[in-house]
């Protein structure tokens, strides 16, 4: 029998990974590029996208960084187009760009009405977006998989944010129902409290109500991006190709759903 942790190898795999020049983006683009799969950055920073690929090209590394307004379907489309043509189709969609430390931090019911709007164009129509622009190149090469990143929030009573990535949820199920059987794998991860920088600015390391909501935590409290790498790889790989539609919580038991 194969060593079942050859499975987990993206050798000849494209993978692009949008909001790519971000903290848990760049850590997502490393490892998947780490795992053999060759790398689209994506970013509405361009200079921040084409940095964080060339700090994986010194590695020895496979990457390109693009431009992207992900819910623009005209630049997501040209966001795919390059990456085919660096690298010859797409396999693997990680929708990780997402509004959420720059959300002003009021009650729901004060949220200036544009403001909801963004949101939900950025972190909800825009997944929605991408994984129609890879859709052809996905079914074209035999299948591919799409992987969501949403959030422990989704689960929780709160602001815009929260509804933004429960919607995500629920897009990741009726998108999985659709592409299935094109071959196409569609699941969510649903991290807990991430160690970085714009976890940070949403709630600061020192702030009571990151305590209070760790004491709720049966777990391991909080994490650095790193620690959601296993999921990543499960689902972007051979390994992970029985599962589909679901969204897999990495938070140290802190949301729990029967």
């Amino acid at each position: 029998m194969s060593n079942p942790l050859d499975r987990m190898r993206l050798d000849g795999k494209v993978a692009v990974v949008t909001g790519g020049a971000g903290a848990i983006g760049q850590v997502y683009a490393r490892a998947l590029a780490e795992a053999g799969a060759q790398v689209v950055i994506g970013d509405l920073d361009a200079e921040g996208a084409d940095r964080a690929a060339k700090s994986l090209v010194s590695d020895g590394l496979h990457a390109l960084g693009v431009p992207v307004d992900i819910t623009d379907r005209a630049s997501a489309a040209a966001m795919s187009a390059r990456a085919c043509e660096a690298f010859g189709g797409i396999d693997i969609l990680v929708n990780n760009a997402a509004l959420m430390a720059d959300i002003p931090q009021v009650d729901l019911l004060e949220l200036p009405g544009e403001w909801f709007d963004r949101v939900m164009r950025v972190n909800v129509f825009g997944a929605i977006v991408c994984a129609s622009a890879v859709k052809a190149s996905m079914v074209e090469r035999g299948g591919g998989r799409i992987i969501n990143q949403v959030s422990a929030g989704a689960f929780m009573g709160g602001g815009v944010y929260g509804a933004s990535k429960l919607a995500l949820v629920n897009v990741t199920v009726g998108l999985a129902r659709s592409l299935g059987p094109l071959g196409i794998n569609v699941n969510a991860i649903a991290p807990g409290l991430v160690e970085n920088e714009p976890g940070f600015k949403s709630l600061p390391a020192d702030h009571p109500a990151r305590a209070a909501l760790g004491s709720a935590i049966p777990g391991k409290k909080q994490a650095p991006a790193e620690d959601l790498l296993g999921t990543l790889l499960l689902l972007a790989s051979p390994a992970g190709e029985w599962i589909n539609g679901q969204t897999i919580s990495v938070d140290g038991g802190w949301v729990t759903r029967l």
